[in-house]
């Protein structure tokens, strides 16, 4: 992956310098070169930045938890929970029940 990175980086120098081929000079066009150069020195930073700071290669972290359901006759229910300022039972959090 890296090196076809650098590769993608080499070949889109080579066609931003062919396309920053000098050309005749004209007095009604002040400053348009020197975007065209920021925008190609922008671009080019851009991806050679990336290809250089990319890792070796994609990070392996293994298999993740697997979080099975409850088992068979087992379910998830709010239990009545009692609450003293208002003196009155709420919901309250969610328990497994397996009877």
């Amino acid at each position: 992956m890296r090196k076809t990175l650098v590769a993608l980086a080499a070949a889109a120098t080579i066609a931003a310098a062919a396309l920053a081929a000098p050309s005749p000079a004209e007095a009604r066009c002040f400053g348009c070169a020197v975007g065209a150069g920021v925008a190609g020195g922008f671009l080019a930073g851009a991806i050679i930045g990336s290809a250089i700071a990319a890792p070796y290669g994609p990070a392996y972290y293994g298999p993740g938890p697997y979080y099975a359901g409850p088992g068979p006759g087992c379910y998830y229910t709010r239990q009545p929970v009692w609450n003293p300022y208002i003196a009155a039972y709420q919901p309250g959090p969610r328990v497994l029940v397996c009877p």
